[in-house]
């Protein structure tokens, strides 16, 4: 007993070291990413010619960030089957797996070139079906974009793959890393041609560019490991591509729907007004920045942690982990959402408003941003939970649910456009409703396979809310006599508000969960009189 929890401990401290190593590689990687979306707003502007591009770009990214990035179906697939045929991370693959991952990259290639292909000879006529609403010269733009973009489909597949392998070897940084090569791409190639470039086709072209290096950039490590490709055409009586198959099949569906959520939102915000969908866009990436540090810290590590339990069938070690893992989440999150709610506004304006970038275009991404903001604490269970659900090889659930939700995406979307006329802000606000409605559902079907102890998860979460809602009153007071009181120039005043504000939330929010006797205050409060010696 002893052994065992000694044994848990220790993975526990493993889990927070690599939660630290990839939360700061993250943030290193979503600055530069902000500078990238800073660079393209300041050429571009919210604007038919930005609208294009990211019109464009959801249909590649669907392969390179949903389907290969990250957490996402072929790097999930990857780390749940190959995680349990490597007895040992020290060792090289044995033949058996070397050969496994030879068929599943075989197999990824052929489906994601004849997904280029078709791409690649019909562009206009998918742009138009997406964005009917959109004028001609927007949907020949936006075809002409998708066109040089097409590669993005067979790059995606084969990164998810080797994002997969790094990570079973606790190679955490690489992965985390490579997007940098991308935004680093469009930054300078965007730097140099903006000027002349009238159609944007500069952003498409850095794009592809940046994909390549990505691919290029993890090679190497995946080669010394010992995984070498050989194509491999025996898909057929090999039990373990076929769970890779039973896995990622149902979790590249659920993919896609949630790529069918966006192609539904692009519909309505087309009528919207120029511009709309680059403010929503520029709002999921500020939202990401926060929350994918979070997220991708925790359950990166986590993943195959958990799929080793469920081998195990050490149920009361799942039970341990994820509420550790979604309660640290759910403290971090609560302070995002005052300071998005709070001076969001305010951050908008320093990151973006410059240049082709005017105050419109920062109300029209705050906007969005608001009502984006209530979906963080669903989003980090739907996502935690989903880890769950893949390391009992079930793809299956998070699909069918997910599937089931693109009917209620499409309903509140007509309500809050067509019928209430929300504008920018229905459109997040049914996003974040629909991610509710997953997380909720998930959650309850969950009890099909393990029982869950969401009764300690949410008591903490209950006082986190209590503790975070008063926090915003505070907060909210400070931020009014602060505009009041406080006279600065322009710039040095909003940085100066929101680290002023931000102090505010930490003062009070840390002392209330400590007060309401909420575990992670209490662990937090620990580390840090233990790092300072008291």
């Amino acid at each position: 007993m002893t052994e065992k929890v000694s044994g848990s401990s220790e993975k526990t401290t493993s889990v927070l070291k690599a939660a630290w190593l990839i939360a700061v590689v993250t943030i290193v990687s979503k600055l530069i990413g902000f500078i990238r979306d800073v660079v393209i707003a300041n050429y571009y502007g919210a604007s038919m010619v930005s609208d294009a591009y990211y019109y464009a770009y959801q249909i590649p990214s669907l392969s390179l960030i949903l389907l290969g990035g990250v957490g996402g179906p072929f790097h999930s697939a990857t780390v749940a089957v190959f995680s349990k045929l490597i007895p040992s991370i020290s060792q090289k693959p044995e033949k058996v797996v070397n050969k496994l991952y030879s068929t599943f990259m075989t197999a990824t290639i052929i489906f994601f070139l004849l997904l280029s292909v078709i791409l690649y000879l019909f562009p206009r006529q998918i742009m138009g079906l997406i964005i009917s609403s959109g004028s001609a010269d927007m949907i020949n733009l936006a075809a002409v974009h998708l066109k040089i973009m097409t590669p993005l489909m067979i790059i995606g597949g084969i990164v998810g793959i080797y994002y997969g392998i790094l990570i079973i070897y606790k190679q955490f940084m690489l992965p985390n890393l490579s997007p940098i090569i991308m935004s680093v791409a469009i930054i300078a190639i965007s730097v140099i041609a903006a000027p002349d470039d009238q159609k944007g086709l500069a952003l498409a072209w850095a794009t592809t560019i940046g994909a390549f290096l990505q691919l290029i950039i993890q090679y190497p490590n995946v080669r010394k490991l010992g995984f070498k490709f050989r194509p491999n055409f025996e898909f057929s009586n090999n039990p373990h591509f076929k769970e890779i198959c039973e896995l990622l099949f149902p979790a590249v569906l659920s993919s896609t729907v949630g790529q069918i959520h966006i192609y539904v939102d692009m519909f309505f915000t087309s009528s919207i007004s120029e511009g709309a969908w680059t403010a929503i866009g520029y709002a999921n990436r500020v939202f990401q920045f926060p929350v994918g540090i979070l997220v991708t810290a925790f359950l990166v590590p986590l993943f195959p942690i958990f799929a080793r339990l469920v081998a195990d069938k050490d149920y009361d070690g799942i039970r341990n982990y994820f509420n550790k893992g979604v309660g640290v989440l759910f403290f971090a999150a609560i302070p995002i959402i005052i300071g998005i709610l709070v001076v969001g506004l305010d951050g908008v304006r320093v990151v973006f408003e410059r240049g082709a970038f005017d105050a419109n275009a920062t109300f029209m991404v705050t906007e969005a941003l608001w009502f984006l903001s209530v979906s963080i604490l669903p989003y980090v269970f739907r996502d935690s939970i989903t880890r769950v659900y893949y390391s009992f090889n079930d793809s299956a659930t998070p699909f069918i649910v997910a599937f089931s939700s693109i009917i209620l995406k499409f309903f509140l979307n007509i309500l809050f456009i067509s019928k209430w006329h929300m504008g920018i802000g229905g459109i997040t606000l049914s996003t974040s409703l629909v991610t509710l409605f997953n997380a909720c559902v998930l959650g309850s079907l969950m009890k099909k396979k393990m029982q869950m102890d969401y009764k300690s998860l949410f008591l903490n979460l209950f006082k986190m809310v209590l503790a975070g809602a008063v926090t915003f009153v505070v907060c909210f007071a400070s931020a009014v006599a602060f505009d009041k009181f406080i006279v600065l120039p322009h710039i040095v005043c909003e940085l100066v508000k929101i680290t002023f504000v931000m102090l505010v939330c930490f003062v009070v929010y840390v002392p209330l969960n400590l007060l309401l006797k909420m575990d992670y205050a209490n662990e937090l409060a620990s580390r840090i009189k233990n790092k300072i010696g008291m």
